[in-house]
């Protein structure tokens, strides 16, 4: 599906600007991006809704010199340099069997696991799975979605927003058994949190073995009046706006 012109892509454009790589000092003209609110409901594991969901190809800025990829270019780690120069960095950025947009944000994954923000990494890798979906290349948004896990089951402690994005990856790539467990153990952990109702559709999904996407929307009781896609929020202000600002960081 053909992505939507600029003015209707769901971000606020504004004039390039030159900007200097932060591993390597070139310098090239990037958009800013700044996302405006979604119209239609995000995806179980968070991907926003559209006008948002088509902008991907604007979330980070890349370094057409050393291939450093960033939301931020001239922002880096002090590690990245010694990162980027390494050769599994420079075999991903040649890896044709990846996609150019998927290798950008696994490019930043990389960078980000090897400077140990692990919960970030599996952001990132996750969000390589959703442009493999656009490309119905599913055999690749499985491997991602798993790796994605294991960076997560890695990090520190999840909290229930990230057991939730987890759990719709696991079953998303048909990790049944994995799913399973994990949707037992949250339905005892969370019974009586925010995320309940989530977890409650993703059991009903993983018995139905469903590797489809589904919504949010999809797990909200109908609002009693003026109902609305996103039905504004779910409990305890975990709304999909408050979600989508965590997202990008905003």
């Amino acid at each position: 599906m053909a992505l939507p012109p600029p003015s209707q892509a769901g971000a606020q454009q504004k004039a390039p600007t030159t900007l200097r790589c932060g591993v390597c000092g070139s310098e090239s003209r990037h958009v800013p991006f700044r996302p405006q609110p979604p119209e239609q409901a995000p995806d179980l594991d968070l991907r926003p809704g559209e006008p948002v969901r088509s902008t991907m190809a604007r979330w980070l800025q890349q370094c057409p010199h050393c291939g450093y990829a960033a939301p931020d270019l001239a922002q880096a780690h002090p590690a990245v340099p010694g990162v980027v120069a390494a050769a599994p960095f420079r075999a991903l950025l040649a890896d044709n069997t990846i996609p150019p947009l998927a290798r950008k944000f696994l490019a930043w994954a990389h960078v980000l696991e090897e400077t140990g923000a692990l919960h970030a990494a599996a952001e990132a890798t996750l969000q390589a799975a959703w442009v493999a979906d656009d490309m119905q290349r599913g055999e690749q948004a499985r491997a991602w979605r798993l790796d994605a896990v294991a960076l997560w089951r890695c990090g520190p402690p999840m909290d229930a927003e990230q057991c939730v994005r987890a759990l719709d990856a696991l079953r998303r790539a048909g990790a049944w058994d994995d799913a399973t467990h994990t949707v037992a153990d949250m339905t005892e952990r969370y019974g009586n949190d925010a995320v309940a109702p989530i977890v409650a559709l993703e059991a009903r999904l993983i018995a139905a073995r469903d590797e489809g996407r589904h919504t949010i929307a999809s797990a909200l009781p109908p609002p009693a009046r003026r109902p609305h896609v996103t039905h504004q929020q779910t409990r305890r202000g975990l709304g999909p706006l408050a979600w989508l600002r965590r997202l990008f960081g905003r």
